[in-house]
């Protein structure tokens, strides 16, 4: 974004920031930030009573959809595309480790859906309000990724090997994989995309995750992991900064920086791949 590119966006009033797992955690805290600084903020979680709470705390609109369930990510798409003249910000924030192995209404592996499936819907639903825009998307991911041992294409339902931190760590290089690719279609046409690793947080996001890492994050003391508020500094900055100025679009970051990923995270020909089978999967091919 050049000097007057921000003229224009100035002239154009608040920014629009759309942030998804907003109802909690990392989002809430990206939001609640977002609010103070001015912005127009709107509110994306699955529980409508969570949902509610923090936008009427935040005097924002708000939508309820389950990621859970791709109709209603469709409904998201066309409520918002129908509602807001622009998107300068998508914060693809939705997302977490699930339990045992569980099969959606669409047929997709819980985790592979909510943290991959439903954001790469919803960023290609609003795609057309994204590039008049001149938006950033941005991915919440994790170093989790780096655990990841590969990524089977033809198995994205994990039916051969199911772990929850298994699954989550290759939703996770998803999320990387597709900013990449995000990047290398539409940056040219005025998109910027980035992914981040928020750290180790305090947030309800493993609550489902039976095992001791639940537990542990239960009983996480404050000096052991990050508040949501720390965790969601990185994604506050990329949303208010400069791409191209102040960060390269397309990137993988962590505390301001760009980070080291894991070599899977920086194939191109696994980004397209998987872009493609995504769009399979969702029903947009």
């Amino acid at each position: 974004m050049d000097e007057r590119d921000r003229r224009a966006a100035s002239d154009r009033g608040p920014r629009v920031v759309v942030v998804t797992g907003a109802s909690d955690g990392i989002g809430e805290a990206a939001a609640s930030r977002f609010r103070a600084q001015g912005d127009h903020v709107v509110v994306v979680g699955r529980s409508k009573e969570k949902t509610a709470a923090v936008a009427r705390r935040l005097a924002a609109p708000y939508y309820v959809a389950d990621f859970a369930d791709l109709a209603q990510v469709r409904d998201l798409g066309a409520a918002l595309v129908r509602d807001l003249e622009r998107i300068d910000v998508l914060a693809n924030n939705a997302g977490g480790i699930m339990g045992a192995r569980h099969i959606t209404i669409d047929g997709n592996e819980l985790t592979t859906q909510v943290n991959h499936l439903a954001p790469f819907l919803l960023t290609n639903l609003v795609m057309s309000t994204l590039q008049s825009s001149r938006a950033s998307v941005i991915c919440t991911s994790s170093v989790a990724h780096r655990r990841a041992t590969g990524l089977s294409l033809d198995d994205l339902t994990l039916e051969a090997r199911y772990s929850p931190f298994g699954a989550y760590a290759r939703a996770k290089l998803m999320n990387i994989l597709f900013a990449r690719e995000l990047h290398r279609r539409y940056h040219d046409l005025g998109l910027s995309a980035a992914s981040f690793h928020p750290g180790i947080v305090r947030t309800a996001f493993a609550s489902e995750y039976p095992s001791a890492v639940s537990g542990a994050y239960r009983s996480a003391t404050r000096w052991l992991f990050r508040s949501p508020a720390r965790g969601a500094d990185t994604l506050v900055w990329l949303a208010s900064t400069a791409p191209g100025a102040q960060w390269p679009s397309g990137e993988y970051f962590k505390n301001h920086r760009v980070a080291r990923c894991a070599d899977l995270a920086q194939s191109p020909d696994l980004a397209r791949a998987l872009w493609e089978r995504s769009r399979q999967v969702t029903g947009l091919a």
